[in-house]
């Protein structure tokens, strides 16, 4: 593991700055900054004691006497282990980027206000989530203000470095709607068909945008697609692109940002969805079921989960949560296991406003002129005077894009702008399901992200459901997949309630990973897949031609499989010809004889993710065998160009680790990364590169149920817990999930316990 101390360079630097020789080195700020995570504290707020238990890892066991306290001390634990996560992501997902970077942030703030959700926060809204969402949502917003409150000025390191303070936290904020992207993904999509429907024709532009499930594309009358413009288009582009925002230092460590600032990225998540799969008792050794959950995300630092027990009267519930939503959002209460993967969902249109042209803040509905409301934003911008945000909103949503030439107004209407679509606070439910029927039950209450929803309970029953907030379009042609007028001809219908669903199916086995979910003879599309279903398959021939009587060993294996379905199909392409060039046939035979497992010391798998890039597989599916030849041969010369550029010239070093790295850069100075590591899967392989956090319920031994988190439960440099896990997840290794008291007590490492103020 690399130091954590300053390196010589480092040092360098600070010698040619006075002020900068002045100041304490990171290592030393980092450590001084630290929470207390031992002893006893009395804290405001807090009603009853409440005991806090760390485990060898960082995992706190929350113990709590009442609901309020519970969430109480989620939020103070978070805010302990990931402050700065907490309000840099509060800062992005509210739109408030500019408030840290300046004018440059301005372009996110806009587009994310316009589209967001702008209430009305009542009974609706809260009671969507959980009964008691108000108390709960409450209690976690009180416990990281107490949080923020005890700490004073020895707040996390990175607010010493930059000079911030947090806000106080409020309840509503923790409701905001992060997926901004989502929906404007598919209002660019949107856009782009009807531009291509306008050039081309429905006919060819359907053929070329090939669907998944394929269908006829009917074209919605009353929008002249011609009108749609890389303009109006462009409107929906402005998120912030990044994690953090990188923060101005203070003066002392300013002359270090940039010097110090790790600009790689890393090897991309090219499988950015989940795997999870759950059996019945019938094929696992213990007679009960088990399941595994495998949520897929970009590779970050801090990681992207967190992992949590919370123990109260009524709750029971150990898993992954993200810093800012309470709870636990996967994971078992020893009644029901339940995990999620991604599932495509089209939950936004784009619809054509008619303008009135003696009225711009009219448009027209059924034959008649109504007017557009206002909600007037105001955005602060560091450095220069805050702007003034109008977004007019539609009966439909609000508006990105005027055509004041043509009287029109283009609005995204989505998800974001219904009420109970802030994303995972729903699972508050699922962490108090009693089995999985009763998961399945509660799925209606778990609308945001669209999800396939995976569930196994100690009474042996497996079930699937897709949780989503889908539309029910009405209108001749109206499918989501092109804008639509807004003059009343096609409308929502409330939200669908006909998702894809299973009940301990005759197979013995659920699987899903991002794929096509529509049963044959299913009705409207949820969604058009473009995906690949690589992961699937194997999951599901993994455990087709498996030993049928699994272990939480054998599905750590299927978890940690390599196996690159892809290779298998693109692998003939490279038999039965030769090359006359010399170093293209010695690649050509290194992936002939290859394994097709995507190991990070692999030299073939190198060749061939390589050879991917330069390769388009759609082409390759239709072509002749002699034009696949060549268009093989071509791409392999590519790739070994690129190799040699990357990797030297010498073919024996060539190793796919290279290309397949996982960068743990810190969002502000150098001092804090983590050592970039090279990794074994990707490649929309089972291991893939984002599995990040991952776990495995075995209801014959819910202590033995195990786990894997990576680099670190800490957000603060520093920490024992910072990076502690990287090495062994890198290399697969899991860990037993402690969940009994009596094995939480025997693991424990550091005890913290919140009593109340005396009044």
């Amino acid at each position: 593991m690399k130091s954590k101390i300053l390196t010589a360079s480092v040092l360098a630097l600070f010698a040619f700055q006075a002020p900068v020789q002045a100041a304490e080195d990171f290592a030393s700020l980092a450590k001084a900054s630290l929470a207390t995570v031992n002893g006893t504290l009395k804290i405001p707020g807090v009603k009853d004691q409440i005991e806090i238990r760390r485990d060898e890892n960082g995992v706190p066991h929350i113990y709590a006497k009442n609901t309020y306290d519970l969430f109480f001390a989620q939020g103070f634990v978070i805010a302990q282990d990931r402050l700065w996560e907490l309000e840099m992501t509060r800062h992005v997902s509210q739109g408030r980027v500019a408030e840290l970077i300046g004018p440059a942030g301005l372009p996110h703030d806009k587009l994310v206000r316009t589209l967001t959700f702008h209430g009305p926060y009542d009974d609706g809204e809260w009671t969507n989530y959980h009964p008691e969402a108000r108390l709960i949502l409450g209690a976690y917003a009180d416990g990281v203000n107490a949080f923020i409150r005890q700490a004073g000025d020895n707040l996390p390191v990175e607010f010493k470095i930059t000079g911030r303070k947090p806000a106080y936290w409020k309840p509503e904020e923790i409701l905001t709607r992060a997926r901004v992207s989502a929906a404007v993904a598919s209002g660019r999509e949107e856009l782009r068909l009807a531009q291509q429907v306008a050039i081309l024709g429905a006919e060819e532009a359907n053929r070329r945008d090939n669907p998944v499930p394929y269908g006829d594309l009917v074209v919605p009358r009353g929008v002249d697609y011609k009108l749609i413009n890389d303009e109006v288009i462009n409107a929906l582009r402005g998120e912030f692109a990044g994690d953090f925002p990188a923060v101005e230092l203070l003066p002392p460590y300013k002359i270090l940002q940039n010097a110090m600032l790790t600009t790689e990225q890393g090897a991309p998540e090219l499988a950015p969805g989940s795997n999870n799969f759950a059996v019945r008792g019938s094929m696992t050794k213990s007679g009960l079921a088990m399941m595994a959950d495998d949520p897929h995300r970009q590779v970050t630092l801090p990681a992207w989960r967190y992992v949590i027990h919370l123990s109260a009267p009524g709750w029971d519930v150990i898993g992954a949560t993200e810093p800012g939503l309470p709870g636990v959002i996967r994971g078992h209460n020893g009644r029901v296991a339940w995990g999620r993967t991604a599932t495509g969902t089209d939950e936004a249109d784009v619809f054509v406003e008619t303008v009135n042209p003696a009225d711009p803040n009219q448009v027209m509905w059924n034959g008649s002129w109504e007017p557009l409301s206002t909600i007037t934003e105001v955005i602060n911008v560091k450095g220069e005077a805050p702007q003034y945000l109008d977004v007019k909103v539609s009966r439909h949503g609000p508006v990105f894009y005027r055509d004041t030439k043509n009287n029109l107004a283009y609005v995204l209407k989505s998800s974001l702008q219904e009420q109970g679509t802030a994303e995972y606070i729903g699972a508050l439910r699922l962490d108090q399901a009693s089995g999985a029927s009763d998961c399945i039950e509660m799925a209606k209450f778990v609308k945001s992200p669209p999800t396939n929803l995976v569930c196994a309970d100690s009474a042996g029953n497996i079930a699937f459901k897709a949780t989503i907030a889908a539309p029910n379009r009405s209108g001749v042609g109206f499918n989501g997949r092109l804008p639509v007028p807004g003059t009343g001809a096609y409308e929502w219908a409330g939200l669908r309630t006909d998702s894809p669903s299973e009940y301990n199916p005759a197979r013995g086995y659920i699987a899903t990973a991002n794929h096509n979910i529509h049963p044959d003879g299913y009705g409207q599309p949820l969604f058009y897949n473009k995906r690949t279903s690589w992961r699937v398959d194997r999951i599901s021939k993994l455990l087709e031609t498996g030993s049928k009587k699994y272990a939480p060993a054998d599905f750590v294996k299927i978890l940690r499989d390599n196996y690159s379905t892809q290779a298998e199909v693109q692998q003939p392409n490279f038999v039965g010809w030769k090359s006359q060039n010399p170093d293209v046939e010695r690649a050509r035979a290194a992936v002939e004889k290859w394994d097709r497992v995507m190991l990070r010391t692999s030299q073939p798998a190198a060749i061939f993710a390589t050879w991917l890039k330069f390769s388009n597989e759609d082409d390759l599916a239709k072509a002749s065998a002699d034009q696949k030849r060549q268009m093989t041969e071509a791409s392999l010369v590519k790739a070994i160009e690129d190799l040699n550029k990357t990797q030297g010239s010498d073919p024996a070093k060539w190793r796919y680790g290279i290309i397949n790295r996982s960068v743990f850069a810190h969002a502000l100075v150098k001092a804090y990364d983590l050592p970039t590591m090279e990794r074994d899967g990707g490649f929309n392989n089972v291991n893939a590169v984002g599995a990040v956090y991952r776990i495995i319920t075995d209801f014959s031994n819910l202590d033995g149920s195990l786990y894997t988190i990576g680099p670190g439960q800490s957000g603060q440099p520093g920490s024992p817990h910072y990076g502690d896990l990287l090495e062994r997840w890198i290399n697969g290794t899991f860990w037993p999930l402690h969940y009994s008291r009596q094995a939480v007590v025997a693991n424990t490492k550091d005890t913290l316990v919140l009593n109340p103020v005396a009044q």
